[in-house]
């Protein structure tokens, strides 16, 4: 009997404070469904009009099989492309298609995608907190937890720290110091490494927020650091300047969580300007062009560190777990976690154990989605305050 594509349900949740965005492809075979995540967390409400809307009516009685075409055909329906609520809405469907095909097949995923080229999926953590005192208690815990590789930073960067009255043009914003955030970044990996000596990797992330010269800058005080990589180091609005840096420092660069395009992370692998691609999957448009992105990348030497933040489902961190497993060039997995609210949201999560990622091994992606637990958690409809970061004088800076 041929798959075809019945119905498309889309949900939004919001179990940890961020909207998430959920998929449900039905089929015309009574219980086959797949699941994807579509998490533009800050456009939620725009992603599921575009589903409902315009994807819906587009899909129903398409082969469910047809993966690679639907993928294309999502992509160019709107004729301009490219942009992050599209890609997100397609990477529902493109996530959900996948746990389609793996269920028919009766295999898991990455046995899909070509089977293990590992045993298991080293992820790293955040260890953020607005003192020193307590990010080194962060970091003693996630040790402990078997966690080797540690994200870390001050989460008042965005405060005023040293007492001055800054301006701003709005009711609310954040304010950022370029120089007092790399004053401050510097002093507390230096004292981390004092610590912790080589037991322990470090990585630094500037979330974009430094202009050209001071990145370089700090990219040329961190050397001696011997870190396993600088995080997203520039914009995308700057990434011409990423030569400057990559001339001034051996550390290894991991950049393109913000990347909804090709042209924006094609030339930087292909000119081996970055060590590691960390691409958001569902604002790419989900698992079809991300193994696409994995090749290229293995192609020009360049790893894999997938985006792996809170305002993503457990849906999409299993599909990038899997993929982890079934790509040659897989580098490192950043894991924010989940509440246990969330996990009971999406029962079959992936679970943390020992610094590493842990799939259930089910049939597709694994990980399953429990309406009724997810209506306890109803969408906000707030502003999004955060992005709105200023320097000390007040003008508007990259988030």
């Amino acid at each position: 009997m041929k798959i075809v594509i019945k119905d498309i349900e889309v949900f939004l949740t919001c179990p940890d404070g961020q909207n998430l965005v959920v998929v449900k492809v039905l089929t015309n075979q009574d219980g086959l469904y797949g699941l994807g995540c579509a998490s533009h967390a800050y456009r939620a409400y725009a992603v599921k009009e575009v589903l409902e809307k315009s994807f819906k009516p587009l899909l129903i009685g398409r082969d469910a099989s047809q993966i690679e075409d639907i993928s294309k055909l999502l992509l160019f329906n709107g004729y301009w492309r490219n942009g992050p609520i599209g890609n997100n809405a397609a990477s529902g469907i493109d996530m959900a298609l996948w746990d389609i095909k793996a269920k028919m097949a009766n295999m898991c995923l990455y046995d899909l995608l070509g089977g293990k080229c590992r045993e298991k999926v080293t992820v790293y953590r955040h260890c953020n907190a607005p003192d020193k005192e307590r990010i080194f208690e962060a970091v003693d815990q996630a040790v402990k937890s078997g966690c080797k590789y540690i994200r870390t930073e001050y989460t008042a960067f965005d405060k005023p720290t040293n007492g001055e009255e800054y301006l701003c043009l709005a009711n609310s914003c954040k304010h950022y110091d370029p120089k007092l955030h790399i004053k401050n970044t510097l002093d507390l990996l230096y004292s981390l490494r004092d610590k912790y000596g080589d037991s322990i990797e470090l990585i630094t992330d500037t979330h974009e927020r430094l202009d050209p010269s001071d990145a370089a800058t700090l990219a040329r005080k961190l050397e001696d650091l011997d870190l396993f990589f600088m995080e997203d180091p520039l914009s995308g609005e700057n990434i011409d300047w990423l030569q400057r840096i990559r001339n001034n420092t051996t550390t290894p660069l991991a950049i393109g969580e913000n990347f909804t395009n090709q042209h924006e992370w094609k030339p930087l692998i292909e000119q081996h300007l970055i060590d590691y691609i960390r691409c958001h999957l569902s604002m790419v448009g989900g698992l079809t062009p991300a193994r696409k992105i994995a090749a290229l990348a293995e192609l020009n030497g360049v790893k894999t560190a997938w985006h792996g933040p809170l305002d993503m489902t457990p849906i999409a961190m299993a599909v990038q777990a899997h993929l982890d497993y079934a790509i040659p060039n897989f580098g490192i997995q950043e894991y924010y976690g989940f509440s246990e609210g969330t996990a009971q949201v999406f029962p079959g999560s992936p679970i943390y154990k020992d610094g590493c990622l842990v799939l259930n091994e089910k049939p597709g992606h694994g990980v399953d989605f429990d309406e009724r637990e997810a209506r306890k958690y109803p969408p906000h409809q707030k502003p999004t305050l955060w992005t709105e970061m200023r320097l000390p004088d007040s003008t508007i800076h990259t988030p």
